[in-house]
């Protein structure tokens, strides 16, 4: 079977434009997303938080500046074709490049820390990226990016259940999990929970739930209707757009599951600020 070149230069260029547009123009189904909250929202400061997030989207797009001052940490999916070549460089290589000329060229924030503990700044603008490679079958490229930011990244958790704690345990704990996150996340959020696999699994699981565009279920129905319900009570804790109040707590909630052990019941919980920042591309 022949084998499929896709040039490192291509990659380049595809990942700098990605980092850009997410970061300046906002997908439509968060801000449909955002319009269906709207008319839902009981509180008159929810509201008014609510339109203002539309219109600084709006002048994002339309001026090509950032939706919000940090501009994330790029974190990638990406699907490799098992019958494609990257000729020129690696792909880690190559994505990473393109991170630093899109946030570069941009002029978007250097996030980056090279030593966590020192503190000492990133000599790469805004890299190394976090990247995920899955091999799927095909010959074909297919990059999802996520800019993510510091402040929900930071309320997000993970906790290893025990099977006994059951269906509740896992509402109960997502639940507190958003409640201690309170404003701090910048709500209305996006939900991302990861359930099985092991202890990096499930982190990686609740990760990848939040490239779905919003509004999109899991094809399990159980679990579909699992994150409805979420989504009913977690918009009944009160915390509202921007904590300030209302019944727009979340805009979605996304479940990713995966066996596990036995022994037992991983759960992560990766919570997304209402700038869900999320761009895909195929090569």
């Amino acid at each position: 079977m022949a084998v499929r070149t896709i040039f490192y230069e291509e990659i380049v260029n595809q990942v700098a434009n990605m980092c850009q547009e997410a970061n300046f123009e906002l997908g439509q189904d968060v801000i449909q997303a955002f319009q269906a909250a709207l008319k839902k929202e009981t509180s008159e400061t929810g509201k008014d938080i609510l339109e203002q997030l539309l219109l600084n989207a709006d002048i994002a797009r339309s001026e090509r500046v950032p939706m919000c001052q940090d501009t994330g940490v790029s974190v990638f999916i990406v699907e490799v074709g098992q019958d494609c070549h990257i000729s020129g460089g690696t792909l880690y290589d190559a994505i990473n490049e393109g991170v630093k000329k899109g946030y570069e060229e941009g002029y978007l924030r250097h996030s980056i820390v090279d030593h966590p503990i020192t503190r000492e700044k990133s000599k790469g603008y805004n890299t190394p990226s976090i990247i995920h490679i899955e091999l799927v079958p095909g010959e074909d490229l297919v990059i999802h990016m996520s800019a993510k930011g510091g402040g929900s990244e930071n309320m997000s958790a993970l906790k290893m259940l025990k099977p006994a704690d059951g269906l509740d345990g896992i509402k109960d704990y997502i639940l507190s999990i958003v409640a201690q996150a309170g404003p701090n996340a910048c709500p209305p959020l996006v939900v991302g929970v990861g359930i099985g696999g092991n202890f990096e699994r499930c982190a990686y699981l609740a990760k990848k739930s939040l490239f779905r565009p919003i509004g999109h279920r899991s094809e399990r129905p159980e679990i579909a209707e699992l994150e409805k319900e979420l989504m009913g009570k977690i918009n009944e804790l009160g915390i509202g757009p921007q904590g300030m109040g209302g019944n727009a707590t979340a805009l979605d909630v996304k479940i990713e599951i995966e066996p596990c052990h036995i022994a037992a019941l991983p759960v992560a919980v990766n919570l997304n600020c209402h700038a869900s920042r999320h761009k895909e591309v195929r090569i």
